[in-house]
């Protein structure tokens, strides 16, 4: 497959330029400069060649965030959602690791650079509903969250039938729990329509998916 574009969208072209500016841009000290590092330090073979999966890898996730904001970008406008901005922000990925952990590092980078992808999040977790009943389950089933500070300093085993009045009442973490929900709720809303979504998605020579089983150094890592 050639040309001069990283992926199609419905048919649209999303051109590599996009890619390179966004690497240069997110990863310290760009994309692009590395082998020219690696001969200055001597490097072995086996060191060039390792950096060139890592390079590839970083292209194809990089590839992945940019199809993901346009995706959400065309989600927002079948939404009625208000336009996101033009721009998809360039700056130095400054993204928590709890993020990383919990979505992947593609759709975490993807919310944080992204309004499309943060504004239609925000859709679909207004669309969760959350029954009181799967809200108190949770207060039921986690006691250990809600101790009081006092019982915390005291050391009180939360699995261990603790008092009532080491807990705090369902009534003052109700509203709380329920929101934790929803927003995971939406988080998994978000995974399936990404997984939906892109799955029409060609990808030029290059800038396929990092998980690919098909890529000889493919990583799952999302």
């Amino acid at each position: 497959m050639t040309g001069d574009y990283a992926a199609r969208v419905r048919g649209e072209e999303i051109p590599k330029q996009y890619v390179d500016t966004f690497l240069s841009a997110s990863l310290p000290g760009g994309a692009g400069r590395v082998d020219v590092r690696l001969r200055r330090v001597g490097a072995t073979s086996h060191d060039a060649a390792a950096h060139k999966r890592r390079h590839r890898q970083q292209r194809r996730w990089a590839t992945q965030v940019i199809v993901t904001d346009e995706l959400a970008r065309r989600a927002c406008a079948e939404r009625d959602l208000a336009p996101p901005d033009d721009v998809l922000p360039m700056h130095l990925l400054t993204i928590p690791e709890t993020d990383v952990a919990d979505l992947g590092s593609i759709i975490a980078a993807a919310l944080a650079h992204s309004p499309a992808a943060r504004a239609l999040l925000a859709d679909l977790e207004r669309e969760q509903h959350i029954p009181e009943t799967a809200v108190r389950d949770y207060y039921d089933r986690n006691k250990d969250r809600f101790l009081t500070p006092e019982a915390l300093r005291r050391g009180v085993d939360p699995y261990d039938a603790p008092d009532p009045s080491d807990v705090h009442p369902y009534e003052h973490v109700q509203d709380g729990i329920a929101q934790q929900l929803r927003h995971a709720a939406a988080r998994r809303a978000f995974f399936d329509w990404l997984d939906r979504a892109r799955a029409d998605v060609v990808y030029a020579e290059g800038h396929e998916h990092p998980g690919d089983p098909s890529q000889p150094d493919h990583e799952h890592r999302h």
